[in-house]
């Protein structure tokens, strides 16, 4: 889908990174059998190039691990907002913001290796700072991946 706004569209893969980092938290959306779910996920991340997965970790029941299971379509946003810019009538009001915007594909990890490097990214994104996890750490806790298919981020600064 082409987005409306052109103008506002971010290309360079360096500001992309940053809007990601910048990015507190990451909104996954799945389909289960009771419909549309949305939950809000402190995440770690990959991206290099054009390429982006995304790590979430969680308890190992729930209604988001059911919907995941062994692969689902996702949609993810994450997005920061600066601050509301302000206008002469309340209809002129707006904000200054970044996001980006995906699909993918979810699926739970299951290498142990895996989880542990999830658990790392997660923590260094989430508390900027990159811990190490024991396999039986790392095995407490479900670790959902999402790799993404495409995404775009978009961008108001003025």
């Amino acid at each position: 889908m082409k987005m409306r706004r052109m103008d506002r569209l971010v290309s360079d893969r360096a500001r992309i990174g940053r809007i990601i980092a910048d990015s507190a938290v990451c909104r996954v959306a799945v389909k289960d059998e009771e419909g549309l779910y949305i939950v809000p996920l402190s995440f770690g991340y990959v991206h290099e190039g054009d390429s982006l997965t995304l790590y979430f970790h969680s308890a190992k029941e729930g209604r988001k691990i059911r919907a995941v299971g062994s692969g689902c379509e996702a949609a993810f946003e994450m997005d920061s907002m600066s601050r509301v810019t302000e206008g002469p009538i309340p209809c002129n009001y707006s904000c200054l913001y970044s996001s980006i915007t995906g699909t993918g594909r979810a699926s739970m990890v299951e290498d142990i290796e895996e989880k542990k490097l999830a658990l790392s990214l997660i923590t260094e994104h989430t508390a900027g700072r990159r811990f190490e996890f024991s396999d039986a750490q790392a095995d407490s806790v479900a670790i959902i991946k999402l790799n993404a298919d495409t995404f775009s981020a978009k961008e108001k600064a003025q």
